[in-house]
């Protein structure tokens, strides 16, 4: 009797686990959806660049977010997979936010400070609340690793673009908003990078653990 249930309790936590990573994936995918919702809303009122950023990053996180619950309990291989994936969204955003920088840069307006404030304030919060959820998660397994790295890249953000909406009113001029959404571009690229590493790393680590055990 006490054989058959041999290694029970591995398989009970490993599946207590694995549904408690998908209800904080959850959790902060709604989130972010509502972020980005609010922040692409605030970017427009205030012609904000550096809101504008945050939106997409805020965006490319939901889809960061959603791929992270797909694959929760895969195999490393195809957790690996994803997460090269989703360094491919960061890269994405860092695209999108360059761009927009250089529209600005040929079409110069002040942002409105007020708008910017409070977007970036409740943004902030959310994204602190992210962050605080995916922590306990970040190390061990690469996909949840590649989602805090997005909510940490997302806090930095909320920060830059809070201090964004305040150099635009001391200064009262736009400039301060592109040089946040410049720095910000430099943060998406450095973070695509570490993540592009981290997947190719763990991917070849899953692969030879694979022809080992073939061989």
């Amino acid at each position: 009797m006490s054989d058959s249930c041999c290694g029970c309790g591995t398989t009970i936590d490993v599946q207590a686990m694995h549904a408690k990573q998908r209800r904080v994936l959850v959790t902060v995918l709604a989130i972010n959806a509502a972020t980005f919702l609010m922040m692409i809303a605030a970017a427009i009122l205030s012609r904000s660049s550096s809101l504008l950023s945050g939106g997409l990053d805020n965006l490319g996180d939901a889809l960061t977010y959603a791929l992270s619950l797909a694959v929760v309990g895969a195999s490393a291989t195809a957790k690996a997979r994803v997460s090269l994936f989703k360094g491919g969204l960061i890269l994405i955003a860092a695209l999108a936010v360059g761009a927009q920088t250089a529209w600005r840069l040929v079409n110069p307006v002040t942002p409105l400070f007020e708008g910017m404030g409070l977007a970036a304030l409740l943004n902030l919060g959310a994204n602190i609340v992210c962050l605080r959820l995916l922590t306990p998660h970040r190390d061990g397994d690469v996909n949840l690793a590649s989602a805090w790295e997005c909510s940490r890249n997302d806090v930095a953000e909320g920060f830059a673009v809070l201090a964004a909406a305040a150099l635009v009113w001391l200064f009262n001029a736009g400039w301060p908003d592109l040089v946040i959404a410049a720095a910000l571009l430099v943060m998406f690229l450095r973070s695509a990078m570490r993540v592009f590493r981290a997947s190719w790393n763990e991917l070849r680590t899953a692969e030879a653990v694979r022809q080992g055990g073939a061989g």
